[in-house]
């Protein structure tokens, strides 16, 4: 019985997290496709991640407006990072903190 307990409450754990994985790895591609699509400008970069983000319906954790743009060695590097709250059992939440950057 103990067993079907733990396994259970760790299938629940895995349900509510693979979404957020899957949220957070549609982000990294689409940061990804953008500086390889060679956006140069800020105002161009976060329009590109807006259209992405229409595209890609489960991206809904940031917006062009939170992606933080420079410039390295001639290289556009993108950044991002958000935090994700998910309600395992009320009032206990999993809080996982998302950063990530261009490649």
């Amino acid at each position: 019985m103990f067993w079907a307990i733990l396994i259970a409450c760790l299938g629940l754990i895995a349900l509510k997290v693979l979404p957020t994985l899957n949220e957070y790895f549609t982000i990294q591609r689409a940061v990804n496709k953008l500086v390889q699509s060679g956006g140069s400008t800020v105002p161009e970069i976060r329009t590109a991640f807006e259209r992405q983000k229409d595209i890609e319906y489960s991206i809904t954790s940031i917006s062009g407006k939170d992606l933080e743009i420079t410039k390295e060695n001639d290289r556009v590097v993108i950044r991002f990072g958000y935090d994700k709250e998910i309600e395992l059992v009320e009032p206990v939440y999993l809080v996982i903190k998302y950063r990530g950057q261009s490649q």
